[in-house]
């Protein structure tokens, strides 16, 4: 079962699929159970309790070979990650234009269950199909890389849930300027399809800085080539927790 959670609920509201969702694997309970007015009529949670989010992370992750390609085998996700330019989003494998990539994404998501409130977060955007998926020998391409992010608090989603069912969700909070500055999405002419790939890491001390000098600071083409988000991760003590995706062809395919 290819079930693409973020896709597979778009048909109720953005906001509400979003708050509904963060709130269920936080709280273990089934949609809806956070409020006390009825579910939405068009509301399609009925099949939520046989249906884990997580799983389906998981499962998009395999059936794209995200895992192992860029994600070793293992990865167990601690919450979930939503990646939006307006109403595009990535959505574990759905396909985006150049045009819908272009500017910056909005960044969502919420604390694991064990985390701490105080928590920053890492995100890392690569591209491991430079220049080409037969033929990957610059990827993985770091297309950006932000640290010091925070996840709204569970709280504030809790409220604007009861709210407004209807009102966009909350992102997540930048407090430092980008380590690699956003590059978006360019593959070249024949080189088809492309993986693009999220992963977000959970900071080991709040006021985590990447090392001055470091390969993630350099911003010109030869210098993202070739770079390991994951094992990145692990020179300085981050855990992954969230990953996301989506696919984008070459301008000519």
């Amino acid at each position: 079962m290819h079930s693409d959670i973020l896709s597979v609920l778009g048909t109720v509201s953005p906001g509400r699929v979003y708050h509904e969702v963060i709130l269920t694997h936080i709280r273990g309970s089934a949609p809806g159970s956070a409020r006390s007015a009825p579910p939405h009529p068009d509301s399609i949670v009925v099949i939520m309790p046989s249906l884990s989010p997580f799983d389906s992370v998981i499962e998009a992750l395999n059936k794209h070979q995200i895992i192992p390609d860029v994600i070793p085998e293992g990865f167990v996700p601690l919450t979930l990650l939503n990646i939006a330019w307006g109403d595009k989003e990535a959505q574990l494998g759905n396909e985006l234009t150049k045009a819908d990539t272009t500017n910056e994404p909005n960044i969502r998501f919420a604390p694991g269950s064990d985390d701490n409130p105080d928590s920053t977060y890492t995100l890392a955007f690569l591209d491991p199909d430079a220049p080409s998926r037969a033929d990957p020998k610059f990827g993985p391409f770091r297309h950006w890389v932000i640290t010091g992010l925070r996840a709204p608090s569970v709280d504030a989603i809790t409220q604007l849930a009861k709210d407004d069912t209807t009102a966009a969700p909350i992102g997540a909070k930048s407090t430092k300027q980008a380590t690699t500055p956003y590059r978006p999405p360019g593959p070249g002419p024949g080189t088809g399809v492309h993986r693009y790939v999220f992963l977000l890491f959970r900071e080991p001390t709040e006021g985590f800085e990447v090392p001055s000098g470091s390969p993630e600071y350099g911003a010109e083409l030869e210098q993202r080539r070739k770079w390991s988000g994951v094992e990145f991760g692990k020179r300085y003590g981050l855990r992954l927790v969230a990953a996301n995706f989506f696919l984008l062809k070459a301008a000519d395919q």
